[in-house]
């Protein structure tokens, strides 16, 4: 008995000695902005973001660090180290904290026009996509969320169809008028 039980915890102490590899993984985040200067020397992309200030994000290049990014998401990027068009209304993904970011990939979001709400969700139509705010102003606001619409939340960057507000959180809303309405292109939730 007390053989088998030697045994037993020298199997134990054994299987602890031997290194485990940890597969910790990055979790992407994602910001609206305008790229307003990218310098490639330096790889770095300075964005102007919707709250005014200025953010820099090294660029992923050569970068050996695992990350947590959808692949459909990450489809409809383009990579930072390719990404050339200054001035432009992008959606940034990144990872790190705010003093170091690292960009992974930036969407373009075209030309425009673009609107900005902030207010708290009153509802979430998941059968008919629709996002409603009540704005600072007291007046009731709807968003179509589409196949393209992306949400920040606190475990990072989302497809908008996954976005699981309640009501009463707080969310600031970019979007694209059209002639139904308006359509969601960035919720930031987080």
């Amino acid at each position: 008995m007390i053989r088998g039980t030697i045994r037993t915890l020298l199997f134990v102490c054994c299987l602890c000695a031997v290194p485990m590899s940890s597969t910790a993984q990055e979790v992407v985040h994602a910001l609206v902005g305008t790229v307003s200067v990218i310098d490639a020397t330096a790889k770095t992309i300075t964005v102007k973001t919707e709250d005014g200030s200025e953010g820099l994000f090294k660029d992923s290049t050569g970068s050996k660090i695992a990350i947590d990014f959808n692949k459909d998401l990450r489809a409809q990027t383009t990579a930072a180290d390719a990404f050339t068009k200054t001035g432009t209304k992008v959606i940034v993904y990144y990872f790190g904290d705010s003093d170091v970011r690292t960009a992974v990939s930036l969407q373009n979001l075209g030309t425009g026009p673009f609107t900005r709400s902030s207010g708290t969700v009153v509802k979430l139509d998941r059968h008919k996509h629709l996002l409603t705010i009540k704005s600072g102003s007291g007046a009731n606001e709807t968003f179509q969320i589409g196949p393209k619409t992306i949400a920040e939340t606190s475990s990072g960057a989302v497809e908008g169809e996954q976005f699981e507000p309640r009501k009463g959180d707080q969310v600031r809303v970019t979007a694209s008028p059209d002639g139904a309405g308006q359509t969601a292109l960035f919720i930031n939730a987080s």
